[in-house]
């Protein structure tokens, strides 16, 4: 009679504690995890990431698994520059991305007579660093080109990759119909027509005020035009209104002084002349003596 007593009481206290047990688990807060978007390569193969708010670069490479500076180059962002949400930044490249395929009806093969392709054509692609003085982000005719920026033009297959540094000037208004140098592009010819990705990268003491990079579709036979923006921070205006202007001379000065100069000879020569007309004088009495 006492061990099934025992028995009951140890499998009371085994019930008990099993329930403690369960509650204190079923008590404790789960981990919560933050699902972070995954950018996809969209049908021309480009991985896109769209910057948030609060993003960082050092967020965006630890959400994606890209290096900061691999986000960098493909953008061509410099130390300094900030991103903004909304910003649409480049990531990578991959395939176009995969579709589900659903299976038609067999198509019925018609005889056609083949034709030949036409061969690709050529075309011209003119990229211009302005900057932005009232920072409207659109170019105006007195807005002047910023020297010394790097341009870089590359196709997806990697076969075209091109540098170049941007000229200074291209805001000579008096020209009737400029050219796009004489309009401060730099100009790539003889470029095969496809797809490419155009990037600019402002000089130090500059801040972007319109996108920097550009996948863009070059045409057989035209000439293809990009602009991209960026302003001089306070630093930069700094310097350079330190740096005096120098002093324009007036043209009315100018006449002046050639009045005086003109004054000062006749009234030299004039006093040579009475200084030769006394000494002949003074000869002449000394003869008549």
């Amino acid at each position: 009679m006492n061990r099934h007593i025992l028995l009951v009481a140890c499998l009371i206290i085994l019930v008990l504690f099993v329930s403690i047990q369960s509650d204190r688990t079923l008590a404790a807060p789960q981990a919560q995890l933050t699902v972070f978007p995954t950018p996809t390569p969209g049908p021309d193969g480009k991985i896109i990431y769209i910057v948030q708010p609060n993003d960082t670069l050092w967020r965006i490479s630890a959400i994606t698994g890209v290096k900061i500076e691999t986000i960098r180059d493909l953008n061509s962002l410099g130390v300094n520059d900030t991103i903004i949400p909304g910003d649409r930044l480049l990531i990578g490249f991959a395939g176009p991305a995969a579709g589900a395929v659903t299976q038609g009806p067999i198509p019925t093969q018609a005889r056609f007579t083949p034709t030949s392709t036409p061969p690709p054509g050529w075309g011209i692609l003119c990229v211009l660093l302005y900057n932005d003085l009232n920072g409207d982000s659109m170019r105006q005719e007195t807005e002047p080109s910023i020297s010394n920026g790097e341009i870089s033009v590359s196709n997806r297959l990697g076969t075209v990759s091109l540098t170049a540094q941007t000229p200074a000037g291209g805001n000579d208004t008096s020209i009737v119909e400029p050219t796009p140098q004489e309009r401060g592009y730099t100009c790539f010819e003889q470029l095969l027509q496809g797809e490419y990705l155009v990037s600019v990268a402002a000089p130090e003491g500059y801040n972007r005020t319109t996108v920097l990079n550009q996948t863009m579709k070059l045409e057989a036979g035209q000439t293809t035009q990009i602009a991209f923006g960026a302003q001089a921070n306070s630093e930069l205006e700094a310097e350079t209104a330190l740096i005096p202007e120098s002093p324009r001379k007036s043209p009315l000065m100018g006449i002046i002084g050639g009045i005086l100069l003109t004054g000062g000879i006749g009234l030299g020569i004039y006093a040579a002349l009475l200084r030769r007309a006394g000494g002949i004088k003074t000869n002449n009495k000394g003869a008549r003596t």
